[in-house]
């Protein structure tokens, strides 16, 4: 994530803008300021003003952990807003190192805890944002009186949070990306299952602790870097990687591994109940393959809508992956092109009128409730709701003969696997560094490298006889068991090309489209987790248990003549960690805990294991 978040705001920018930091210098004034806190800890705040005083401009902020580099007063960057339209469309730019980070004072906690009710000087985020804003909106020459925020990933969450109890000068705001709950379905964890790979590289370099004040970055652990499947599967239990990596240093790692179940350290920092009195406009922005946030950008549309009577709250998800539209040009992702830079226009057609309304008072605020990029048919569509209101809700089941179809099938019956913790599947078919995070297109891959294993089931259906768009939650409803007494569960909603489909002309990945298993979504229900995060139960051997999983949702067209197929493995190797299949504590297990397992899927009128689709009318 600190990768990605630099790429971002360094790399990519100079790659992609043509303005620059001479530009910049030439038409903005900076100057750095430390803003007091109301319990008196100091932020450090990095402000960029137009040049030209003849007007007022409105306030244009992001809160990051991920540094306001580069510091010093003579120091620009190559770019100031979300995109070249912003830095020209002129705005006062202004970049804050939360508390505890880089050079702002105090203490950082990870997922900060909102506190509802406040005694003395208590504060939270929303209070640091709040006490942020006042001072500017009361300090900064040739401002308008107006604020917005913004931010993608963890800034996103910064962002969300400032709609908590806002500042009346606080009129836009847009998470983009943002964290929602750190064991449920963001980043860290889903549904209990800790994402190995991008956790370990991501608290490695992030979490290390500083000795005081600092403008860099602090290095983390090295070592020797084979690939990302070997270096995880040779660590052995999770309790080797702070033995042999970490040593004591990481606090939140360690403050992790106490917290092996959703209790009430996570719950404090899931942000959901709070979205109740929201006043600003909001434009909430995710990616349909975004691989580390997708479940934050959903999950805090429906908490604000679900929660104010009146809101006037967006929701933009695009082709992308984690901030692809601020990285890429979205023209393409993984094998697929998607027709046109989508990036160019979500941030000129959307993000920019949306912050030039709400802060200027210019253009229009006609944004619908939902913009959302079909997959499948490479087209947006606008939506008066999201889910969309003409949906109706279609099953398709697990068959005999690994068929799905949309009937329940009357014979009682089950398919069987052995699961190996020693040879777990792959997510990607890919070998990559194992100082990545994860490889990134591994979202819409193509899973014949997975449906040919034995310890992967894979259903598919008879051919469309007619284009199927979901749009909406996918919930898969599996019936199953296992010989052991835990057990992971991933299921894999697939479109399955034709046989005979033509390949791209040109065609740079060298890939066969007959038969393509293009990956449209997926999920993954840590067994003991499958009735309550909290908690956590083991399986009976043997003994049928119904497991439900939430996909998440997607906008995908499944063309006439595609297929659709559903893989069910247990394991998804080493994008989240492995089972032991074994009831315990998997933070503290030891290698004599795994163990291999029998897994069953049934299927029957007794056992309808089915995957429950929102189809559009």
């Amino acid at each position: 994530m600190r990768k990605y978040f630099l790429l971002l705001f360094v790399l990519a920018v100079s790659l992609e803008f043509a303005q620059g930091v001479d530009w910049i210098k030439g038409h903005y004034t900076k100057k750095e300021y430390s803003i007091v806190m109301r319990d008196g800890v100091k932020l450090f705040t990095s402000v960029y003003s137009p040049a030209d005083s003849s007007k007022e401009y409105p306030i244009l902020m992001v809160r990051t952990p991920y540094t306001v580099s580069p510091y010093g007063a003579d120091k620009y960057p190559p770019q100031l807003g979300p995109s070249e339209e912003f830095t020209r469309d002129e705005f006062i730019f202004v970049f804050q190192d939360v508390r505890g980070k880089f050079m702002s004072e105090g203490e950082y906690d990870n997922m900060r805890a909102y506190i509802p009710v406040k005694k003395n000087k208590e504060t939270d985020e929303s209070t640091d944002t709040y006490d942020t804003i006042d001072w500017l909106v009361k300090n900064l020459k040739h401002n308008n009186g107006n604020v917005g925020i913004w931010g993608i990933s963890y800034p996103g969450f910064y962002a969300a949070m400032s709609l908590m109890e806002s500042h009346p000068a606080l009129k836009a705001v847009s998470p983009q990306a943002p964290i929602s709950d750190w064991f449920i379905g963001d980043d860290m964890h889903h549904n209990g299952a800790l994402t190995l790979s991008m956790s370990f590289d991501f608290f490695k370099t992030f979490d290390q602790p500083r000795d005081s004040l600092t403008t860099s970055w602090k290095q983390g652990p090295q070592y020797a870097s084979p690939d990302m499947y070997n270096f995880f599967l040779n660590l052995g239990p999770l309790s080797n990687a702070d033995k042999k990596y970490f040593h004591g240093n990481l606090k939140f790692w360690e403050e992790m591994i106490k917290h092996g179940s959703y209790d009430g350290f996570w719950k404090s920092r899931c942000n959901l109940p709070y979205f109740n009195d929201v006043k600003p406009a909001v434009l909430i922005v995710g990616g349909w393959y975004d691989s580390e946030d997708l479940y934050g950008p959903l999950h805090i549309y429906n908490s604000i809508v679900g929660n104010n009577r009146r809101t006037n709250t967006h929701l933009v998800m695009g082709p992308w992956s984690h901030g692809g539209w601020a990285r890429s040009d979205g023209d393409s992702f993984g094998d697929f092109k998607f027709g046109g830079n989508t990036s160019e226009y979500y941030n000129k057609n959307i993000l920019l009128p949306f912050f030039n309304f709400y802060l200027k008072g210019e253009g229009t605020s006609e944004l619908p409730a939902a913009i959302t990029f079909r997959t499948g048919e490479n087209k947006c569509f606008n939506y008066d709701k999201w889910p969309p209101a003409d949906t109706v809700k279609k099953s398709v089941y697990i068959s005999r003969g690994k068929k799905l179809s949309w009937n329940t099938d009357g014979t009682e019956s089950f398919d069987e696997y052995l699961s190996d913790p020693s040879k777990p599947v792959p997510y990607t078919s890919k070998f990559h560094d194992s100082q990545q995070m994860y490889w990134r297109t591994y979202m819409n891959e193509d899973q014949r490298f997975a449906s040919s294993r034995p310890d992967v089931l894979a259903y598919e259906s008879d051919p469309l006889e007619s284009d199927l768009i979901v749009s909406g939650p996918i919930i898969a409803d599996l019936f199953v068991s296992t010989s052991g007494t835990d057990a992971d569960w991933i299921v894999k909603v697939i479109d399955v090309f034709p046989d005979d489909e033509k390949n791209p002309d040109p065609n740079p990945n060298s890939i066969e489209l007959g038969g393509y298993q293009r990956l449209i979504r997926f999920e993954m229900m840590r067994g003991k987790f499958r009735n309550s995060c909290e908690k956590p139960e083991p399986f009976t051997p043997g003994q049928v248990t119904e497991v439900k999983i939430n996909l998440n949702d997607i906008d995908h067209k499944f063309l006439k003549g595609h297929k659709i197929m559903v893989q069910v493995q247990s394991s998804f190797f080493p994008f989240f960690d492995r089972n032991p299949q074994k009831f315990v504590d998997i933070y503290r297990a030891t290698e004599d805990d795994f163990q291999k397992a029998f897994n069953r899927v049934y299927y029957s009128a007794r056992y309808p294991s089915h995957i429950e689709l929102n189809t559009l009318k």
